[in-house]
């Protein structure tokens, strides 16, 4: 069965200043969502409204039923925000026994971390304590995962390993995904959204993207 995630209506400001305004944005199951957009645009702002841990006027579906704390349903979506948010003392094996994640695929896909089953995840270099949290969310039992600068303090062969967990996951789950390593987002992106001035301008083809002034690819 397919799923989605709607979020319009969304209306958010600091003070004189807004940040989102007139924001339409969807992720199916199956897909791939990126979401782009200089500092300040508010994809985080954008993420947390989603999640319900950011509150403003709004109104966020999930296969059509209003979902005001979207966090309070991991079966429905999970969140990687963009600080580490699993406590250094847990080692990996408490880990994936609080998740219910199969340690040994993990090592299958990631071979350096073999042997360090019950190392605890502070003692790990900061791009594996963020691969290792990648993988949890990705891999959590949800319908969609937001990721929210998911290839920041990884190595290249780190981000491409998690482009192609990226890519064989979507089969299970929807995907949105922002980070200012914009490349490795239009890559494996089916759909993307790029918020400038309080909206989100659904981009159909590259040359949107530049016209848009985020980049030039």
């Amino acid at each position: 069965m397919n799923h989605k995630i709607e979020a319009d209506g969304i209306q958010l400001a600091f003070g004189e200043r807004t940040i989102l305004s007139s924001i339409y944005l969807k992720c199916e199951t199956g897909k791939i969502t990126g979401i782009l957009g200089r500092n300040g645009q508010g994809k985080t702002c954008l993420m947390k409204i989603i999640y319900g841990s950011l509150q403003c006027e709004k109104s966020v579906r999930i296969d059509d039923i209003p979902q005001h704390h979207a966090f309070k349903h991991p079966d429905l979506l999970m969140y990687l925000p963009q600080f580490n948010f699993i406590p250094r003392n847990r080692s990996l094996k408490n880990i994936f026994n609080d998740f219910k994640i199969d340690y040994s695929t993990f090592e299958k896909r990631f071979p350096e971390f073999i042997s360090k089953y019950k190392v605890p995840i502070g003692n790990l270099s900061g791009g594996e304590h963020r691969l290792v949290e990648i993988y949890i969310i990705v891999k959590a039992t949800s319908c969609f995962a937001m990721l929210d600068e998911p290839f920041t303090h990884l190595n290249p062969i780190q981000i491409d390993k998690v482009k192609e967990l990226l890519l064989d996951e979507k089969e299970h789950k929807g995907f949105l995904i922002t980070d200012h390593m914009y490349r490795h987002i239009v890559e494996i992106s089916d759909h993307l959204y790029v918020l400038k001035d309080g909206k989100a301008h659904l981009a159909k083809s590259i040359a949107d993207i530049e016209t848009l002034g985020y980049a030039r690819l």
